[in-house]
């Protein structure tokens, strides 16, 4: 661990990390951030969330004295004109199905999530700002690389997307 991540640091405290625009360690952002945008340039398919060409992401991530768990506040503008509750059944919609993915007007919780291969989302519209707010939370130690290492061989072999992987969080 780093000086700055040790448990004797970081309890107690919650602090962000990966600021853009400023450090030796991070002159540019968190490493991620490219990561971030490929991933969403490559989403994009044209509906009513779609990131535009040019357009770039702000990552800044938080550490929490958790021993799991990531809790994300993504802001974007819409290219059309919605609230809360369209905002939320484009993304009930654009996940239907999808065995990993809870969609609630509850806003996330990285408890909820604790122990499961899932990812809880919400959606809502500022209706000050007009910005589309998402939140999502997930468990990282199940829904990280080990978590679609299973989910990639299950597909790969043909069996059931979600054998050995649990849907249900260890909390309510």
């Amino acid at each position: 661990p780093k000086p700055g991540t040790t448990f004797c640091t970081v309890d107690e405290d919650f602090s962000a990390y990966g600021l853009t625009g400023g450090t030796a360690d991070a002159p540019t952002g968190h490493r991620h951030t490219p990561e971030i945008e490929q991933a969403i340039s490559t989403a994009a398919d044209g509906s009513a969330l779609e990131v535009t060409a040019g357009e770039s992401v702000l990552f800044t991530p938080h550490l929490a004295p958790m021993n799991r768990g990531i809790l994300a506040t993504c802001y974007a503008t819409p290219s059309v004109d919605m609230d809360s509750t369209t905002a939320l059944s484009v993304l009930a919609d654009a996940y239907a199905g999808e065995p990993f993915i809870v969609v609630s007007e509850r806003s996330p919780s990285t408890k909820a999530t604790a122990g499961s291969n899932t990812a809880h989302l919400t959606a809502r519209v500022d209706p000050r700002t007009g910005l589309l707010v998402v939140v999502s939370a997930i468990d990282n130690l199940v829904k990280g690389a080990s978590g679609q290492a299973v989910q990639c061989a299950n597909i790969a072999s043909g069996i059931e997307e979600t054998t050995g992987l649990p849907t249900v969080g260890m909390y309510p």
